[in-house]
């Protein structure tokens, strides 16, 4: 069982610490364990936080009006989560955030988030390029989305999260992808 004050340095890679500073992250963050098939958060609530997952899966996904669902996110270990409309504004959520293996994540909150930028620029920093990266990945996830064929886009799901196609269903992979599972089985019929 890890400490806390490794969590810190587990979340934070990359960032020195005093005790001090260790102390401060850990009185900002939450543990919390979830089992398969929980959910975290639901539309129409309100969310200040957001999660780093230190063990399990989790997928964020929202159900438009025709009652179809659509995967936006997974989170396996070392990613976060959240309904960041709903995290950075004072919106309701549109997402639906559960679990899907069992999972323990470390839950900060958005004032949490913004007092440990204020104190800890170091901090900021960190939190401003993981922002900047998962910006990218929605905008590249976007273009793929409107630009490559499902067959395609499938390829380059399997091959930049092998480790996730091990735990989710077929039906996660294909609400992801914006594809009946009807169709992901003929298109993993097709290459192999």
């Amino acid at each position: 069982m890890e400490s806390k004050n490794e969590i810190v340095l587990e979340i934070f890679k990359d960032i020195s610490f005093s005790e001090k500073e260790i102390a401060f992250i850990n009185s900002k963050f939450t543990k919390m364990h979830f089992k398969k098939g929980d959910i975290l958060l639901t539309p129409n609530t309100y969310t200040k936080n957001q999660f780093y997952v230190f063990n399990g899966c989790l997928r964020s996904y929202f159900i438009n009006l025709e009652g179809k669902d659509h995967t936006t996110q997974f989170a396996i270990k070392d990613w976060w989560i959240s309904d960041y409309t709903a995290f950075f504004s004072s919106e309701k959520a549109v997402m639906n955030i559960e679990c899907l293996q069992d999972a323990v994540v470390y839950q900060f909150s958005r004032e949490s988030m913004n007092h440990l930028c204020e104190k800890m620029p170091k901090v900021e920093i960190f939190f401003r390029k993981k922002m900047e990266r998962a910006f990218a990945a929605f905008q590249q996830r976007i273009l793929e989305y409107l630009s490559l064929p499902a067959k395609e886009r499938y390829l380059k799901f399997i091959n930049t999260y092998p480790e996730i196609v091990k735990v989710i269903r077929n039906y996660h992979i294909a609400s992801y992808l914006g594809i009946t599972t009807e169709s992901l089985s003929r298109i993993r019929k097709s290459i192999h």
